[in-house]
């Protein structure tokens, strides 16, 4: 059995197990330092887990169809006719799950080429990665308790008062967007917060209600932060 699996390819090109291993695990650390730089780096209020977990699993996967395609031409030609059939068919929202569909492709590929240890190994790669981002949680961000929206029609000049109640309230404020009106007075704000406690978000909400200049006053739970 282990002499079938370590001999399992049968392609046209011998696989070199080692340079697989390393080039699987080269992929997956460049992938996950490309993936913490996203995260420290990003702003504003399009943050996406998934989109974060595609930064690490997509490296390897084009690893694994580099390796499997051995300068074969053919199986490029074929292996990207897949691809498009399978997203003209199919309507995929989100970027994890585009993943995923490339990867059982491309795993499916290296059994249909007769590369039988390389989609074993690239399953069970494929796979661990994905559990562990899974149970680790990778790419959750909740630096922020409440994410704030509202509309000002004071001067921009007059902002201090806002600070100041939104202060009163937050250990951290940061002020993710800022949208003048081109036609009336005032602007659009939108805010992420931390707040001092939690549970009495409801007493800002009201304050703010109650202060001269703020309207459309609307709130958004840190939690559903990574699904924008």
């Amino acid at each position: 059995m282990s002499d079938w699996f370590l001999q399992g390819d049968y392609g046209t090109a011998p696989t070199n197990y080692a340079t697989l291993a390393i080039a699987l695990l080269l992929a997956f650390a460049c992938g996950h330092t490309i993936a913490w730089v996203y995260i420290l780096t990003h702003s504003g209020l399009s943050y996406s887990r998934s989109y974060v977990n595609t930064l690490i699993l997509v490296p390897v996967i084009v690893a694994l169809v580099m390796l499997i395609l051995a300068n074969n031409i053919v199986l490029a030609f074929g292996l990207m006719a897949i691809f498009a059939m399978v997203r003209f068919r199919s309507i995929l929202r989100d970027t994890l799950d585009t993943t995923y569909v490339l990867a059982v492709i491309v795993i499916g590929l290296a059994c249909g080429t007769m590369k039988f240890t390389s989609a074993i190994l690239g399953c069970a790669a494929t796979m661990f990665i994905m559990l562990y981002l899974r149970g680790t949680s990778f790419g959750t961000r909740l630096r922020y308790d409440l994410i704030l929206g509202l509309q000002w029609v004071r001067p921009a000049a007059e902002l201090d008062e806002l600070r100041q109640l939104l202060q009163r309230h937050s250990r951290l404020t940061q002020c993710t967007s800022h949208r003048s009106h081109a036609d009336c007075a005032g602007m659009d704000l939108s805010y992420r917060l931390l707040l001092r406690d939690p549970t009495r978000s409801h007493e800002l909400v009201e304050e703010l209600q109650e202060l001269p200049g703020v309207a459309r006053v609307s709130t958004l739970p840190a939690e559903e932060q990574s699904e924008l």
